[in-house]
């Protein structure tokens, strides 16, 4: 592969990790959501859709943040950074050991860590500014 082929396709991956970080944390419970709402009837509600929500958000998030590691394994081979750290287990260190951390920050750790940040301000703005009160007005 060529260096501009190289760079467009780490750009590329890059772009596919801000979506999917977005798909992660609006899109599957958005969709759940959607989709319990069409299975409920109005008139009599059950247990069944909380439940559908309870197990459906995370199971879904956790497999699609399974995907998300491996645009950035991917990302990693195209890019050839792919960080090859060795890790003691806590029990075989000393207890005057380095405490840092040795594994590097990777694109798709930078990612989430601004889409969660992101998402908080978003959150906080609609919850403070736009949401209004719940309590009955007298």
């Amino acid at each position: 592969m060529t260096f501009i082929g190289k760079k467009l396709a780490a750009l590329i991956l890059i772009l596919l990790m801000i979506v999917g970080s977005l798909v992660l944390w609006i899109g599957i419970p958005v969709g759940w959501i959607v989709l319990a709402s069409h299975l409920t009837n109005s008139s009599a509600p059950s247990l069944g859709p909380y439940v559908l929500l309870i197990f459906g958000i995370p199971v879904t998030m956790f497999l699609f943040g399974r995907f998300l590691y491996r645009l950035n394994a991917l990302y990693g081979d195209v890019t050839d950074s792919n960080p090859h750290v060795q890790v003691r287990s806590a029990w075989l260190k000393s207890m005057r050991a380095e405490r840092d951390n040795a594994r590097p920050r990777s694109v798709l750790d930078v990612v989430m860590i601004a889409s969660v940040s992101v998402a908080l301000v978003v959150f906080m703005i609609w919850f403070f500014f736009f949401a209004g009160s719940s309590l009955p007005s007298t």
